[in-house]
Order: C-alpha cells, then structure tokens, then sequence
C-alpha cells in the first residue's frame, strides 16, 4: 500500500500583504486543518479535540470578518501573524499525522501535539474576549478619549471594557497604556471605580500583582488595585471578593517601597469592612503588618496602623497582635508619629484596653499610661485626644491606675478643660472621668469653673448617655462648697436647672435635675436655699411631688429644712 500523502500546502503569504489577506489564509487553513483533523491515522483523540477547537476558531473568525471595524483594531493585527504561526505548526502536525509511513517518536509528537493546542486554546480566549469586548463594532475603539467627569454612563463602560480587552490581549506597551488610562479613571471620582468594578475583569487586574509579572506592569497594576480598593464601598468589596488581599499582603511584605506603600493602603480600606479584616490572620497578615509599621516609610507606617485599628475590632485577631508585639509598636507611635498615625493607634491602644486586663496589664507594663497621658496634653487632634481618654478610662479600671489619674493636678486641669471647651464627645468623656476618679476636694475645686458646661450638658439628649455622666460629674464637683456657689451665682445655669425640673420640659428625666438640686442642698447652706426658692424650685418641687415622681418629695423636703421660715427673712450671704 503506498504512503498516505499529506494535505494541500498552505498557500505562501504575499510579502505586501494586508489585514484582509492575512486573514483571508488563516480562515483558509483552518478550512484545510478541518478536513485534515478527520483523517489522521495517529493520535486520533487529540485530533478529535483540536478538530473542536478549529471548529470554534473558524465561528470566530467568520464573526471578527462580519465585524465592521476589525481591520483598524491593533490587537486583532497582534493576534493574527501568532495565530498564523500557531496554524502553520499545526498543519505539519497534521501531514505528519496522517502520514501511515510515520515512523517518528510517540512522545515527541504527542508534546508538540499538546503545546500547539495550549497555544491554540489561548488565542480561542484571546478572540472571544476581542468579540465578547464589542470594540470590534466601534471605529477606532482602541483610540477612545478618556471620559471626562460627568461623562454617559454608557461611553465609560465601553472605554472601561476596551481598557481591561488592551489589558488581557496587548502587549506589554498594550498593557501599560491601559494601566495608565485605568488609574487616571478611577482618580477622576468614585462613579468611576463604581463601574470599573461593575465592567471590568478586577480579577485580571489583580493577577497582574503576581511577582511574574513584567515589574513596570505589576507596579501600576498596584497602584490601580490601591486606587479601586480605596474609591468606593463597591470597588472595595469587588478586590476583597476577586481574591485582592492575598497578593496585597504579599507585595506589602517583600515588594519595593513604592509597591508597599500602594499596598499598605489598599490593605487598610479593605480591612474597614469588619466582614473583611477577619481574613488578615488566614493569610498571614498580621506579622506582615506589624513589620510593616517597625521598618516603613511614615505613609506606609500610617496605613499599616490603619489596617491593625481596623483589625483589632475582630475578636480572634486581638491575641494575635499582642503576641506579634504590636502593643509597643502602637505605642511608640502615640509619641512619634505623625498626627494621623498617631489618631490611628491611639484608636487601637484604645480598642485593645478595652478588651480585657490581660492587654490592660500589657499596655501599663509598656509605659501606655504615661504615653497617653503625654497625648492629651501635646495631640492637636480632638480625635486623638478622644481616644487616649478612652484608653484612660479603660486602664482606670485598675486601683493603682485611678490613684495615679485622681491625684494628678495636671491632667484633672486637661478634664476640666476640656468639659469647657472640647467638642462633644470630649466633653462626654470627660466628665465621665470626673465622674468616676476620686478627685481631691482641692483638684475638684481647681476645675470649679467647668460646673456650668455640665449643667448645659445635662440638657443634651444625644449622644446617649451624656446627661447621666454630666450629673454624675457635677454632683462630685458639688461636694466643695466653692463649687456650690459657684454654680449659684452662674444665673444662666440656675435657669437651665430650673427649666430642667419644670414638670412642663418632658426632654430631661426629672431624675436629673433632682439629683443636682439634692446636692447643692447637701451642704446645708441658707443662701443656697434661697437662691433655689427664688428661682421656682419650690413651685416645681411641689408640682413634681404632687405627680409623685420619684425623689421630688426628698428634695422638697431637703428645700424646706427645719428653718424655712428664716430663710426667707435672711438675707442671701453665701
């Protein structure tokens, strides 16, 4: 029997020529490979396979010639002469193949037969993400202007999906542009990275972090990731969801300074979802962190602080920071950093002595309470400030720690002032602390001039809870006569006392007011008396009585004394 003889030769390419031709003998060969699939006398189920493939790249490419802009699409000219290739190795195959006087190596084939059909395989993704992209059916689609702010939602997800088609198909010079058209997007505002989530592959995007990736492509990949991580809700949850903190963690933990500080950032807007930060002990992050903030940049050094004060609300991550050392790295922070590093890990200080005495006992043996007390005094930030009393309040719990904060002058001076002038979450805090140290007479007298704030305070139904730490406040401050009068001779603060216990005000518990008035009368003064009578308390004290609200005949009994007739022949002399 003669030797089969191969297929039809592949016609040649003509040196000059065009698009159209190029792909004109492509679809050609893939005509002949068809037939010749069929007839192969080795490897049969491989051919089977490839025929498959050939079958799925001839519907393609009959699509991309329906197309009526593929010739001006530079990536469809990138992917034809490799496709070429790819066909031309396959059609030798198939001679070979079909060949019954074949006598070369099994092996060998079979590898060469296995390589061509990968290829073939990536250039079949390669074509369907081109048509799938749609930029095919738009002219010129790979010169489109960058949308502007405020542009049609329709014009920025087709520039969207050509960027991520460049990304995927191109080149390297491809992919760079596209990076570098993809962040100036997602900086111009968050609708924006709101539809690059939406339209492109952020999956892509983030293999791109991978270290085998070309270093030009993966540090811009890295500055898009840490721009879409830290734009939007949705962008954020979208590199979360795509796998994004794994490869983060990994260029945070060994890339350049400039990668990790990108990183460091992306990082910490992931960790703001609490159903996200979890995931930085499964992949090892916590270390990674805490190295980042002993041996960074002072930006990375901030958003690695920032990722650990949004971790440390995670109950299971807590133990891990304190036996990674991040408690004296936290601290160092509150007196040498920046004042946003520092408001960062003076949160954290906080959130972690609040958790329990095993970190409280850590943070005291870290000289914490000397740091924080440091801050309050030096931190322009009122957030910053807001955390240390917090992380104060929280280590108060301790006898020795209160001892040391109650007979402090200095810092009792700082509450005080604060109580005058902070905002209101500083005054709250504040005044809880007065509230709860045993603070000499002498200090409590040297803040005397705080009682009218607190008794404003105690008008204030929000944030919850402040009106209960404001009386708990004054009615430790009253305990001073000088205290007493002080408050007394402040007329604006009788009026917003009297108002306060006006059975008509349904704002303020009546508790309140009566716990006030009780104290003011527990030191036994005459003038003090006369000077509630003379304001109404009795009138209110009577009404509140007959409403029989709770307290308000103690009080009007306290009001009247035994010696209410001479009240009111004496003249007021306190």
């Amino acid at each position: 029997m003669p030797p089969t003889t191969a297929g039809p030769p592949i016609p040649p390419l003509p040196s000059n020529s065009s698009s159209q031709a190029l792909l004109d003998l492509i679809i050609q060969i893939v005509s002949l490979l068809l037939l010749s699939s069929l007839n192969v006398r080795s490897f049969v189920g491989r051919w089977q396979v490839l025929h498959s493939k050939l079958s799925t790249l001839h519907s393609a490419l009959v699509e991309i010639l329906d197309s009526p802009y593929w010739s001006e699409n530079p990536l469809v000219q990138t992917i034809l002469p490799s496709l070429l290739s790819t066909l031309q190795r396959l059609k030798s195959l198939s001679d070979q193949c079909s060949d019954s006087a074949f006598s070369g190596g099994k092996l060998h084939m079979q590898s060469d037969l296995d390589m061509v059909s990968a290829s073939l395989s990536s250039q079949l993704n390669d074509l369907d993400l081109l048509l799938r992209s749609g930029v095919l059916y738009q002219s010129n689609a790979l010169v489109l202007s960058q949308p502007v702010p405020g542009s049609n939602n329709d014009d920025t997800e087709f520039f969207i999906r050509d960027l991520f088609t460049r990304l995927q198909i191109g080149g390297m010079e491809f992919k760079k542009k596209a990076l570098e058209s993809l962040v100036q997007l997602l900086n111009q505002d968050e609708k924006s990275a709101r539809l690059v989530a939406k339209e492109g592959n952020v999956g892509y995007l983030i293999h791109l972090l991978d270290f085998n990736a070309h270093p030009s492509v993966r540090e811009i990949a890295a500055s898009a990731v840490s721009v879409l991580s830290t734009a939007s809700d949705e962008s954020r949850r979208r590199v979360f969801e795509e796998g994004g903190l794994g490869p983060l963690l990994r260029i945070l933990e060994t890339g350049s300074i400039h990668l990790r500080e990108k990183a460091a950032a992306a990082v910490e807007a992931i960790t703001v979802d609490p159903e996200n930060a979890w995931a930085i002990s499964a992949y090892g992050g916590v270390p990674v962190l805490i190295e980042a903030c002993r041996s960074g940049t002072p930006p990375l050094q901030a958003s690695a602080v920032g990722a650990i004060r949004n971790v440390t609300a995670v109950e299971d991550i807590k133990s891990s920071l304190v036996e990674e050392g991040a408690i004296p790295v936290l601290l160092q922070f509150l007196i040498s950093s920046t004042t946003a590093t520092q408001e960062k890990a003076s949160m954290s200080i906080a959130v972690l002595a609040a958790s329990g005495e095993y970190f409280r006992s850590l943070i005291i043996q870290e000289l914490g309470l000397q740091k924080l007390l440091h801050l309050i005094h030096d931190s322009p930030s009122s957030d910053t400030i807001a955390n240390a009393l917090r992380a104060l309040s929280s280590l108060a719990v301790s006898d020795s720690v209160a001892r040391i904060l109650s007979s402090s002058t200095l810092f009792v001076m700082k509450l005080g002032e604060l109580v005058k002038h902070g905002n209101l979450v500083l005054q709250q805090i504040a005044a809880s602390l007065i509230a709860n140290l045993s603070i000499s007479d002498g200090n409590k007298r040297a803040i005397g001039s705080c009682v009218g704030s607190l008794v404003k305070l105690m008008e204030m139904p929000k944030p919850t809870g402040v009106q209960e730490v404001a009386v708990g406040a004054l009615a430790s401050l009253l305990t001073v006569r000088s205290n007493r009068k002080e408050l007394m001779k402040d007329e604006k603060s009788v009026m917003r006392l009297m108002q306060m216990l006006d059975p008509k005000n349904e704002v303020v518990n009546k508790t309140f007011p009566l716990a006030i008035v009780t104290a003011v009368l527990a030191g036994g003064s005459n003038g003090c008396r006369k000077r509630l009578i003379d304001a109404g308390a009795y009138q209110h004290l009577q009404n509140l009585t007959n409403k029989d609200i709770a307290g308000a005949k103690k009080t009007l009994q306290r009001l009247n004394g035994n010696r209410l007739r001479s009240i009111f022949s004496r003249t007021w002399r306190e």
